[in-house]
């Protein structure tokens, strides 16, 4: 059975956003010494340059910086909101800017389906605009689960429809398609990706695939230099990011 198949017939749609929250995951980044900033090539920023990763991520940054930040998160994640509004504006502006640090966000679908539809709207977007939209989403999580939590029956209909029209019915009826639509994807374009079942098959594998290799089984997980950190607070993320050198 494929992880697509697992998250449609095993996962509830509804969400219970209680079982996001973080474990203890290990031992805090090594320390480092103090990198050097890395100027972005004329006329960029580094938080404006971004790319999609073998691992289905989207990386943000400078690609040789010499700090790389991974965060597994999913979506609709409460901690994970929590991390984004603290954090997010300071984690671009005071490190990734600096060309010293490099974040990548790798989705976790922790509450199935609905996670893996807000992760191809990710998909459905330029590149650039990903973790930013993804940033909107927890500033908004409120209302972007709130669609999902009070159409349960429409939505459990939707389920049963055909492989290219599922996920489209599914992302109207939750409210995804309008929420993304002003945030600049056309609900003509939201609806073209969500038609390509192969495409979300091959996202549902992609990221189950990495979250497993790397032994993740809560959100938010952060690796730091690949080394899982203790923390999931943004206060604790940005210590080990001065311990690792980016001070």
């Amino acid at each position: 059975m494929t992880r697509l198949r697992t998250l449609l017939f095993a996962a509830p749609l509804m969400l219970a956003l209680v079982s996001c929250n973080s474990e203890e995951t290990g031992d805090a980044a090594l320390d480092g010494e103090v990198a050097a900033a890395v100027a972005p090539p004329a006329g960029s920023s580094w938080t404006a340059t971004a790319s999609r990763t073998e691992q289905g991520g989207w990386l943000v940054g400078n690609p040789d910086a010499p700090i790389k930040l991974v965060e597994y998160g999913s979506l609709t994640c409460p901690a994970c909101a929590a991390f984004s509004v603290e954090g997010s504006a300071n984690l671009h502006t005071d490190y990734i800017d600096t060309g010293r640090v490099n974040y990548e966000f790798r989705s976790v679908l922790i509450h199935g389906v609905v996670d893996l539809l807000i992760t191809r709207m990710l998909e459905c977007a330029p590149v650039a605009s990903a973790v930013p939209l993804a940033d909107q989403v927890w500033a908004n999580l409120d209302t972007v689960s709130g669609g999902f939590q009070s159409n349960g029956p429409a939505l459990e209909a939707a389920m049963t429809l055909p492989e290219g029209q599922r996920f489209v019915q599914l992302s109207q009826l939750g409210g995804l398609t309008g929420f993304f639509a002003a945030r600049g994807i056309s609900a003509d374009q939201a609806n073209v990706c969500m038609a390509d079942s192969a495409a979300v098959e091959a996202l549902a594998e992609t990221t189950g695939a990495q979250a497993e290799a790397d032994g993740v089984n809560s959100t938010p997980t952060f690796l730091l230099n690949g080394q899982k950190l203790d923390g999931t607070r943004w206060s604790d993320v940005e210590a080990a990011l001065q311990r690792a050198g980016a001070r």
